[in-house]
């Protein structure tokens, strides 16, 4: 447990008995249940206010965006993942560097926004699944609920490619070519 959790739950246990003994002791009628979710509130807000996005101490990593805006550039590793959650990400994948095996990046967008921007020379693929989310495709294609695909005219099985998997739920897509 953290110094600041530990100092959270230590002021919230005080508050509760502090306000069952005003409640037996002076018959004071004193809402306990909803000062705590009150107080809880407060907590979660000075945690996001001062830049401590893990409130429930959730691990995050290098490519997780939380509540907050970032931009992801090349990638070279055979496979990738990335998620954005309450955020807003740009991935820039025009300078990927391709070669005899696929270049796999997945995508995980959720209550978010993520854009993509690929250059046209990229022998590129794509799986879109989106739940009540909006999504755009290089080809025009785009899904508010199901699956959508797109190859480039480029695409060769046989040969490098770069693979783009997204699942967007609540949030957005767009990849383009730029």
């Amino acid at each position: 447990m953290k110094m600041g959790t530990g100092i959270f739950l230590g002021i919230l246990l005080i508050l509760i008995g502090l306000g069952l003994v005003i409640k037996v002791v002076f018959n004071v009628e004193f809402p306990i249940f909803k000062f705590i979710i009150a107080f809880f509130f407060i907590y979660i807000g000075l945690r996001i206010l001062f830049g401590s996005y893990d409130i429930f101490h959730f691990r995050t990593g290098k490519n997780d965006v939380i509540f907050s805006e970032t931009t992801f550039k090349v990638i070279n590793d055979e496979k990738k993942e990335y998620n954005v959650i309450f955020g807003k990400a740009v991935f820039d994948f025009r300078k990927v560097e391709l070669k005899d095996k696929p270049v796999v990046v997945i995508i995980n967008t959720i209550f978010g926004g993520s854009e993509v921007l690929i250059d046209k020379d990229i022998p590129l693929r794509i799986k879109i699944d989106a739940v009540f989310a909006g999504t755009t495709m290089p080809g025009g294609n785009s899904a508010v609920f199901g699956s959508s695909n797109f190859k480039s005219d480029n695409f060769d099985e046989n040969a490098g490619y770069l693979y783009i998997k997204a699942d967007v739920v609540f949030g957005g897509i767009e990849i383009r070519y730029k």
